[in-house]
């Protein structure tokens, strides 16, 4: 269950999700070479849920990479820019 911000540098609780944004993963699990040549399964797959506070969804963004997992991946000046814009609107 996501209970804070994905953001390592940030500890703010989830309490609603409109202030913030939600992203969903689809993870399929490693194996091994070996492995893989042993059975003919297809991988298991795992959804996984992170939540940014509005504050970082405003400069960063969640990318999750196979072998390196989740990372926070700062967004573009413009980017940035437009969808804080979006935020202040839907506050409004």
């Amino acid at each position: 269950m996501v209970s804070n911000c994905a953001n390592p540098a940030c500890a703010t609780p989830l309490r609603y999700l409109r202030d913030g944004r939600l992203f969903q993963f689809e993870v399929k699990a490693l194996r091994g070479e070996d492995e893989g040549a042993q059975t003919r399964r297809k991988p298991a797959r795992q959804v996984w849920h992170y939540w940014l506070c509005g504050r970082c969804s405003a400069r960063v963004t969640l990318q999750f990479d196979g072998r390196q997992g989740l990372q926070v991946v700062p967004l573009p000046p413009a980017s940035a820019g437009q969808y804080a814009q979006q935020i202040s609107q839907m506050a409004s």
